[in-house]
């Protein structure tokens, strides 16, 4: 092998990356398996595809060492190599923001009124929330909280909120946040929030755009292999598909 062909070589072994991501259901199954690890079954309800093809999109990400895979029963279960993969999706989404417009014009949709968006820094969000001067809520599913989360953050899925508003002060400032900028559950609890008199603020930010800025997560239950596909996962199971069909993502 000379050279020239030594170098081509190399930047097709990292087109391979390119090529597996170079899909709007590979992203965000990136995104989702970011939240920790999920069967083929829980990712095609999340995407509302089929589960060929969601197997098929998973096969490609899985062929470039995006993710991997085991058996648990009678399912197969992903989840992403390492925490750089869930970080080359933060940077990839961040490029994007920055250079396409009908990007940023749709982020703008999402977030019609900055007031929604709670104005502190990372740091002062968490001394904040350590000191108890604000409530930061997760709202994404209980299994995705007890893989990783904010500190001093409380677990309250989207389809729990209604039932639970009296563990949420009146007299604190509510911040919601859910699995990154395009992920609506915190829209829906904003919504639901504010309609019930609450002052209550919006986080962009999941948990991957957390750890790629450096900030430290709370892993109460480390990832070990087999940890999430549990009790857990199938008893929120039924709940991820209410919220799917309630148009949450």
């Amino acid at each position: 092998m000379n050279k020239r062909q030594l170098k081509d070589l190399l930047y097709e072994q990292v087109a391979r990356i390119g090529k597996a991501v170079a899909s709007p259901k590979r992203l965000e199954l990136i995104e989702l398996l970011a939240q920790g690890e999920k069967s083929v079954e829980q990712l095609a309800i999340e995407l509302s595809i089929d589960i060929k093809l969601a197997s098929a999109h998973l096969r490609a990400l899985r062929e470039a060492r995006l993710v991997t895979s085991r058996k648990e029963g009678k399912f197969v279960v992903y989840r992403l190599t390492g925490p750089d993969v869930a970080g080359l999706w933060v940077t990839l989404r961040e490029v994007a923001e920055e250079h396409l417009v009908d990007l940023r014009v749709a982020l703008d949709q999402m977030v019609a009124e900055p007031k929604k968006l709670v104005s502190l820094d990372r740091q002062a969000l968490m001394e904040q929330a350590q000191r108890g001067e604000v409530v930061v809520i997760d709202v994404r599913p209980q299994a995705e909280y007890e893989r990783s989360h904010l500190p001093f953050a409380r677990s309250m899925p989207v389809q729990e909120i209604a039932n639970r508003l009296s563990e949420l002060p009146k007299d604190k400032a509510i911040v919601a946040y859910c699995r990154g900028p395009f992920c609506l559950f915190s829209e829906e609890a904003y919504e639901l929030l504010s309609n019930q008199g609450y002052r209550v603020h919006k986080l962009l930010d999941g948990v991957s755009e957390w750890q790629a800025a450096g900030m430290p997560l709370n892993t109460p239950k480390q990832a070990k292999e087999g940890l999430l596909f549990n009790a857990n996962v199938r008893r929120n199971f039924d709940g991820l598909k209410d919220s799917i069909k309630s148009g949450g993502k």
